[in-house]
């Protein structure tokens, strides 16, 4: 029998393997897909109070659609011989999708980085919500002031100090000037201090120190800084963009029985730009790729990926949030209504569960054609 092999348990991940679950319909296909933890983690929520509840069980989406779960750990792709191995085992793939996702790039020879905390994995977002839960009036340091670092920032000025730090002369540098006035505010807002121009040297037992020479008293240092894609992807290509994805045709295709989704492939968005690691295109990119993999196989059409618009939505804890449209962020809603935005969106990401032709039926549905504006209904 054909086997897809579909590696990494995210959105790009879960939806490919609904894509080839929908390309397959009746035909004697195997479907597996290969990932450590038995939960999908909704990782744009790890910066919420309680990161605990951003996960899925995978068996409530793969089981209903007869694609089975291999709790393992990819740790080589042999193309040439079309196997990978997983925790010792080898398993041979007609077809693969790879949908490893991506890492927080950690420093490497930063004095006392073993203390630093991330959100960035569940098991990293638990630990540091263990680590200031019942905590009065703490202080933390957080470390890069783009999307993630203003996200986790904002949210635990709540409950303490914050001092939000970067290399870069403004806050949200990658966000550009668009949102920057509402970011300012809202930062100034809950009271958080930014550094500036400004660097972590060290990780010390209560404190941050910074390349100004000072100290910061820090129950908590979170590091936000830098994203590349799962190391996998050096097995596949060595032709890898600065994030370390593999570039892919119009099919997502990245070798002729390789296919590759989210934050491990470097897929046009139009003839300038490539898409963002983020689930707005992890989503429709795993169903596309999923989708190819099994029509490959049964020699059926194959999709092609085409976007919907680009948006971006900001959490700004108590200060509201932002919700932008373009590349050069233009500021649609924010505040009270940005928030409104966002927390309809981090509903809307959840995947359906338990119904076979619930869970085939988004899959079929690729392009996002419209934002997600209070009271209307998010269409595909």
């Amino acid at each position: 029998m054909a086997r897809v092999v579909i590696i990494g348990g995210g959105f790009a991940g879960v939806w490919s393997a609904a894509g080839a679950a929908l390309a397959r319909g009746e035909a004697d296909l195997r479907i597996t897909l290969v990932n450590p933890s038995e939960h999908m983690v909704l990782r744009p929520r790890l910066y919420e109070p309680e990161p605990g509840l951003a996960k899925v069980e995978l068996s409530r989406i793969l089981d209903p659609i007869g694609v089975e779960h291999l709790r393992a750990s990819v740790s080589t792709i042999d193309t040439e011989r079309r196997t990978v191995l997983a925790d010792g085992r080898a398993i041979g793939y007609d077809r693969l999708v790879l949908a490893a996702g991506s890492e927080v790039v950690r420093p490497g020879r930063l004095p006392g980085a073993e203390r630093l905390f991330d959100i960035d994995t569940a098991d990293g977002a638990q630990a540091l919500a263990d680590h200031l839960r019942d905590r009065e009036d703490f202080s933390a340091v957080v470390v890069g002031a783009g999307f993630t670092g203003l996200e986790i920032a904002t949210e635990l000025a709540a409950r303490g100090r914050v001092v939000l730090v970067d290399h870069a002369a403004a806050v949200g540098h990658q966000l550009g000037p668009g949102p920057r006035p509402q970011i300012e505010s809202a930062l100034d807002e809950l009271g958080v201090e930014r550094r500036l121009e400004t660097t972590l040297t060290e990780v010390g037992d209560g404190y941050a120190a910074l390349s100004d020479g000072t100290k910061v008293v820090a129950d908590a240092v979170v590091w936000t800084v830098g994203m590349r894609a799962s190391g996998l992807t050096r097995q596949i290509s060595d032709r890898l963009d600065p994030l370390g994805r593999v570039p892919v045709d119009h099919h997502l295709r990245a070798l002729p029985e390789v296919f590759a989704a989210g934050d491990t492939a470097a897929a046009a968005y139009d003839a300038e730009r490539t898409v963002m690691q983020a689930c707005q295109h992890a989503t429709p990119m795993g169903k596309v790729a999923g989708y190819n993999a099994a029509a490959d196989l049964l020699g059926t059409p194959l999709r092609e990926f085409a976007v919907g618009p680009y948006v971006t939505c900001l959490d700004l804890g108590g200060a509201g949030g932002l919700f932008t449209k373009g590349w050069e962020r233009e500021v649609l809603l924010a505040g009270a209504e940005g928030k409104a935005v966002k927390q309809r969106i981090n509903q809307a990401i959840h995947p359906p569960v338990d119904d076979a032709a619930e869970i085939l039926a988004a899959a079929d549905l690729i392009r996002v054609e419209r934002p997600f504006f209070p009271g209307e209904a998010a269409a595909e």
